[in-house]
């Protein structure tokens, strides 16, 4: 299990409107060169286009392993082109590990920042369109591979080549790729649900969501979300 990653690059965008009759979206970002200041929200430079779902300092950036990639190109031959960095929209792009070698509340040093791991992405249908994939949504959701959000510790500066390095592990029996696809299980054992939901680490909204879960009889439609 790798505790250490590099950062490869670093992206930022701006909320536009992509697609007629929908909402806009920051989805699309461009990298970014040289040292970036990285604050309690986020990358210097970027913005969402809705801070009830991104953003703000429970999911200050969006971190995506590359290592990932080859399975995307793999499953999607045919979109093979678009599997790369900054591909999709998020702020860091990593290469060292992925969500199976993690844990929820991981803090990490991060070039002059210290980060800290609040949650799991929650795809939803603006991926399938920037990506022109109308299954990847939800093929983030079933396979674990969403990356993840940061909250920021303490801010300081980043630039691509830093080192990501593991210094705390305050919750070791809580898997990331376990948590994340608890989220999306609709058939999660009650105590796991209620565990998670009272994990402090995690963010106000997933401790919400799991604390739904906790009813054996509550049943969430994702479709909305992934389908839009």
């Amino acid at each position: 299990m790798s505790e250490t990653a590099r950062i490869l690059d670093l992206y930022v965008g701006s909320p536009a409107h992509r697609w007629e009759g929908k909402e806009p979206s920051a989805i699309g970002k461009t990298r970014v060169d040289g040292p970036v200041e990285v604050t309690r929200t986020g990358l210097k430079g970027d913005r969402q286009a809705d801070t009830a779902v991104h953003g703000g300092p429970e999911m200050a950036l969006h971190h995506y392993p590359s290592e990932h990639h080859d399975h995307w190109r793999t499953a999607f031959p045919d979109l093979a082109e678009i599997y790369r960095p900054g591909g999709f929209g998020e702020n860091l792009s990593s290469e060292g590990f992925t969500e199976k070698d993690l844990c929820i509340g991981d803090i990490f040093s991060a070039g002059a920042a210290r980060l800290q791991i609040s949650q799991g992405r929650q795809p939803c249908w603006k991926l399938n369109l920037h990506t022109g994939n109308p299954a990847q949504a939800a093929s983030f959701q079933k396979t674990g591979r969403t990356g993840w959000y940061f909250r920021v510790l303490e801010e300081g500066t980043l630039r691509a080549g830093d080192t990501l390095s593991l210094v705390e592990r305050p919750c070791p029996d809580w898997n990331l790729r376990e948590v994340i696809l608890a989220r999306f299980n609709p058939r999660l054992d009650s105590s796991v649900a209620k565990a998670l939901s009272q994990l402090e680490v995690l963010t106000a909204s997933w401790r919400a969501a799991f604390a739904r879960k906790v009813d054996p009889d509550f049943r969430e439609d994702p479709s909305a979300r992934l389908q839009g």
